[in-house]
């Protein structure tokens, strides 16, 4: 016997989001991926053309792994290096100068472990001015990283970091404040 479809829960996702999702992996095979490195106007381009909002002289790397480019919101100079993973199912966004390290993984949605059917929980991620993710750190949903706050390499970050701070660690906490 099946359980309640209410239980089980459907599908996460709409067919209009999946199917623009399986449009914007096309274009990232054909287009994004295999542009040349120095081609970030280009990349750009791609990214805005799928309504995302990118700034003035941005910095996205052909290696960075983007799930919704619509969910997705860059600063000036901003950077994804490669092998960052943008998984925006909710919205994520980068302020001017924010530099997210290569292998990073910013994670916007999770699963309602609580819920039988494991109901998936969106919520935005926010990278301030000049704040910097170091290399294989993990961002959770719902976490604000304040301006000019710097995130230690592997750091995993469950909760709100504050400006002008050096955080590291797991559970990633204060080490330090900037001056």
């Amino acid at each position: 016997m099946h359980p309640d479809p209410v239980q089980r829960g459907g599908p996460s996702f709409s067919r209009r989001n999946r199917l623009a999702r399986l449009g914007w992996k096309i274009c990232c095979a054909l287009f994004f991926r295999p542009s040349p490195r120095p081609f970030h106007a280009w990349r750009a381009f791609l990214l805005r053309l799928w309504n995302a909002r990118i700034g003035e002289d941005a910095h996205i790397y052909s290696r960075a792994v983007i799930w919704a480019p619509w969910n997705l919101q860059c600063g000036a100079r901003a950077c994804l290096a490669d092998d960052v993973e943008v998984y925006n199912v909710a919205q994520i966004s980068l302020g001017e100068d924010a530099v997210v390290s290569q292998g990073a993984f910013l994670c916007a949605a999770s699963h309602d472990y609580e819920h039988p059917g494991f109901r998936l929980i969106a919520k935005p991620i926010r990278v301030g001015d000049r704040a910097w993710i170091a290399a294989r750190a993990l961002v959770l949903p719902g976490v604000t990283v304040g301006d000019d706050c710097v995130i230690g390499a592997g750091s995993v970050v469950t909760k709100d970091m504050p400006a002008k701070s050096v955080c590291a660690g797991n559970p990633c906490r204060v080490v330090k404040t900037r001056a």
